[in-house]
C-alpha cells in the first residue's frame, strides 16, 4: 500500500492507517518535524522502517534522525538508483546512508564519544565474533561483504547482527555503527 503526507502529523496518521513496510520521510515538514514523526512511527510501528530523504546534511539533523530510529539517511540529490537501493535495504532490515553523510556522522561521533564506558559495555556484552561483525558494520560493509570477509554464511551474519542489536539494546545497523565508533573499537 502506498500513501503520501505533506506534514509530520499527517505522516504519523498515514502510517497508523496504512502500516507500510517502509516510510520515506523528509525532515522539513510543516508542524511536526520529520525527526519527531520518525520517533513516533518507530514507537508505535517498530516493524515499519523509516528512510530519511532530505536536503539537510547538517550533523545535528543526521544524528537526531538516526537516534529517533531512522534506518537510513539519503540526500535529495541522491540518484534514483541510490533511493531505490535505500528503500530495498530498509525493506529487508538493512540500512543505507549517503557516503558523505556517513563520513560526517563518524567524525562527529568520534569527537563527542565517551569511549571507555561504551567500549566496556561492548566487550562485556558481545562475543569476539559479534565484535568483528560490529566493526565491519561500522566500516560500511553489507551482509554479503561481512559473510565473505569472515568466511561465514549470510544467514549467520544476520543472526550475529540480531544478537548485537538485542544485546546492545539498539534498533538498527546505523545505530550499531555509531555505537561502535563511539566506543573507539573502529
Amino acid at each position: 500500500m502506498i500513501g503520501e503526507a505533506a506534514a509530520g502529523a499527517e505522516a504519523v496518521r498515514a502510517v497508523r492507517d496504512l502500516t507500510p513496510d517502509v516510510v520515506v520521510m523528509d525532515l522539513n515538514m510543516p508542524g511536526m518535524s520529520g525527526v519527531e514523526a520518525t520517533r513516533q512511527v518507530v514507537a508505535f510501528a517498530p516493524l515499519t522502517r523509516v528512510l530519511v530523504l532530505t536536503i539537510s546534511d547538517q550533523d545535528s539533523d543526521v544524528l537526531d534522525a538516526i537516534l529517533a530510529g531512522a534506518c537510513g539517511y539519503l540526500l535529495k540529490d541522491s540518484s534514483i538508483q541510490e533511493l531505490m537501493a535505500g528503500i530495498r535495504a530498509a525493506s529487508v532490515g538493512e540500512s543505507l546512508i549517503s557516503p558523505n553523510i556517513a563520513a560526517k556522522v563518524l567524525q562527529r561521533v568520534r569527537s563527542t564519544s565517551s569511549v571507555s564506558a561504551i567500549a566496556e559495555t561492548i566487550r562485556a556484552e558481545l562475543s569476539d565474533r559479534e565484535i568483528q561483525v560490529l566493526k565491519l558494520i561500522a566500516n560500511g560493509k553489507d551482509n554479503a561483504h561481512i559473510a565473505a570477509e569472515l568466511h561465514i554464511s549470510p544467514k549467520t551474519v544476520k543472526n550475529h547482527i540480531s544478537n548485537i542489536l538485542m544485546k546492545l539494546q539498539i534498533d538498527n545497523r546505523i545505530q550499531a555503527a555509531v555505537y561502535a565508533v563511539k566506543s573507539g573499537i573502529v
